[in-house]
């Protein structure tokens, strides 16, 4: 699965039985309704929208709840079947576990297990699965079925009573109940050569070959990916017997061997030269120009070779084009690619938002479930902890930004994959700037290392402090804004308050970041005067405190008012234009708003459809 699953709880006799799960299942999180169960890990209020939330991000959903809640919830939204993720429905006491969805991403085994944890039943009700112990349409690990459209006419024939015979070796076919006849006329074939189905003929291949393949730098995909449908049409070798593509970590980051890996539908692994070198003695054409570029004596049949282990062999040596090399190994049973060299290595960069799950994207929520290791100051893991449970944390104080950019680059060039948490928008005075800062950086200056430089990165938005505080206040960022750091540490002064006298003579909205610290008390003073200078003393400000968290204040007060003691480093200040306006309802509560002009087109006079003043 792809990520940890997560037990949702409506009421206490539910979370009973969550509770026994989640001490089984290795990073299980409990989610509970919050007006009737007070411990769960994340609380929720709306059961059919959560449900729908966590089902689009891909998580695995155990609903220990009545099936037609889930049922209800996911109807409106389902889709592909191959793609969707698993959602299981357990009765409160665990007696009983039914399967609903996911069938085809590990379903029926997350029954099972579960089930067995709870002394339950697990009700399959999959056809294959119940009458003949075995999916046809999802095989294990390690197998794929080259003709997957034509297995549900074939398993509806054999539960009609036709008889099928296999053609090949595979233990998890020989160990399931089919009804077996040598003349049968459903067949299921098991090779690692191409092969053409039907709707009364199952291919199935086991994923037993590797692609070794090098290429220049900013090699053209195309020129490999024919190199390499060349070389399987040449050995007759299905695309489903590609367990992986492999290279050398010099290549982790090359174009044109991930296009590879995506035409194929298979992992990209690599290795360090040292490891292929390894398999010097095992290579058809060892090159010491290779040697001397990169450290081993082949790329190709190298890593072709170590992916493939001690017993496997080449079975079609490097082939060449212009740019592009590749080769082909076999190992006598089905590679597990997740154990093979390692993964390019990835870093999430995720801005988790003020705090608040529901102010926190899907996107990044799904991000921090698929990390392995996650790093970031200790207050923002503690935001996110039920999230991140099971993971392994590197916990940073404050102050030590670039040594905890720079572990988790480096953490991600070990072939792992690390989030990278910052609160707010990790692109906005947080992470996001150092980390591509390190990545540009060559490594005399303080940069990272090369393979710290190879991770692919993906940078997940978040709702900002300025985003926030006007949206609990009214719409102050209604017309033009800006946002100015008034800490020192890393700008000086001096530029600082460039800025502020420019803010201040363009009249815009002003959203001031680390605006006080016990250290730092003069600068919001001097922005204060500065902005006197151009705008009213009765210009709204806002104060937003602790913003999506439980302890959150927002209040509004005038620029004239504004002190330093009612401000500090969780604060986010607005400052409104001359235009701003502050405004208290008939309910006691204010709002700002900053107008963005509507109210002067209703004086304007109307065009004709020329364009000219009726």
């Amino acid at each position: 699965m792809d990520a940890s699953p997560v037990l949702l709880v409506l009421n206490a006799a539910g979370h009973k039985t969550a509770r026994r799960l989640q001490s089984d299942l290795p990073g299980a999180i409990i989610h509970g309704l919050a007006s009737r169960v007070h411990q769960a890990d994340v609380l929720f209020s709306d059961t059919l929208d959560h449900v729908r939330t966590l089902f689009g991000e891909g998580r695995p959903i155990i609903g220990i709840c009545a099936s037609g809640i889930l049922i209800r919830a996911l109807g409106p939204v389902l889709g592909d079947k191959w793609t969707e993720p698993p959602v299981l429905a357990v009765s409160e006491d665990g007696s009983s576990v039914v399967p609903l969805l996911g069938g085809h991403r590990g379903a029926n085994d997350l029954a099972r297990q579960v089930a067995a944890i709870v002394v339950g039943h697990a009700a399959i009700t999959t056809a294959g699965d119940t009458a003949f112990g075995v999916a046809l349409d999802a095989p294990p690990e390690g197998w794929t079925l080259a003709n997957p459209e034509d297995a549900k006419a074939v398993m509806a024939d054999l539960l009609a009573g036709e008889t099928v015979r296999i053609d090949g070796k595979a233990d998890w076919l020989e160990h399931a109940d089919l009804p077996m006849s040598d003349d049968a006329p459903l067949t299921l074939t098991i090779t690692d050569r191409a092969t053409a189905g039907s709707s009364r003929h199952l291919v199935y291949h086991p994923t037993t070959h590797v692609i070794g393949a090098g290429c220049a730098r900013g090699c053209e995909p195309a020129e490999l990916i024919d190199l390499v449908e060349t070389q399987l049409a040449m050995t007759g070798i299905a695309k489903g017997a590609i367990a992986c593509v492999a290279s050398l970590d010099l290549k982790a980051d090359e174009p044109a061997i991930h296009a590879l890996a995506e035409h194929l539908g298979v992992p990209f692994r690599v290795f360090a030269a040292p490891t292929l070198e390894n398999e010097m003695a095992r290579l058809k054409n060892p090159s010491e120009v290779v040697f001397a570029e990169v450290g081993c004596h082949g790329v190709a049949e190298g890593a072709a070779l170590a992916s493939a282990g001690p017993a496997g062999a080449l079975i079609l040596e490097k082939q060449k084009s212009a740019n592009a090399t590749a080769a082909i190994a076999k190992a006598p049973k089905p590679i597990d690619p997740m154990t093979v060299g390692r993964a390019r290595g990835h870093l999430s960069v995720i801005g988790i938002g003020p705090g608040a799950d529901v102010w926190r994207t899907p996107e990044a929520t799904r991000l921090l479930a698929e990390a392995e290791d996650v790093v970031g100051y200790s207050l923002y893991l503690d935001l996110v902890a039920p999230h991140i449970k099971g993971k392994t944390h590197h916990n940073f104080p404050l102050g030590a930004e670039e040594d905890r950019v720079r572990y988790a680059l480096e953490e991600a060039g070990k072939g792992k994959t690390v989030a990278l948490i910052s609160s707010g928008d990790a692109g906005i005075y947080a992470m996001g700037a150092l980390v591509y800062e390190l990545l540009d950086r060559d490594q005399q200056n303080g940069g990272v290392s090369d393979a710290a430089r190879r991770v692919s990165v993906t940078n997940a938005p978040g709702i900002s402090a300025l985003q926030a505080a006007s949206a609990r206040i009214g719409a102050p960022l209604g017309h033009d804004f800006c946002a100015i750091s008034l800490s020192d540490l890393l700008t000086p002064w001096e530029a600082i308050e460039k800025r502020l006298h420019a803010a201040a003579e363009g009249d815009f909205v002003i959203a001031f970041y680390n605006p006080v610290s016990k250290r730092r008390r003069t600068q919001l003073a001097a922005a204060r005067e500065i902005l006197l200078d151009h705008r009213p003393g009765d210009t709204p400000v806002v104060l937003g405190v602790n913003l999506g968290r439980p302890d959150e204040t927002v209040r509004v007060t005038t620029l004239a008012d504004l002190t330093v003691d009612e401000v500090d480093m969780l604060t986010t200040v607005l400052v409104g234009s001359s235009n701003s306006r502050a405004v208290t309802r008939g309910d006691g509560h204010p709002f700002v708003y900053t107008p963005r002009g509507y109210a002067k087109r209703i004086d304007a006079p109307k065009s004709n459809a020329r364009g000219d003043a009726a």
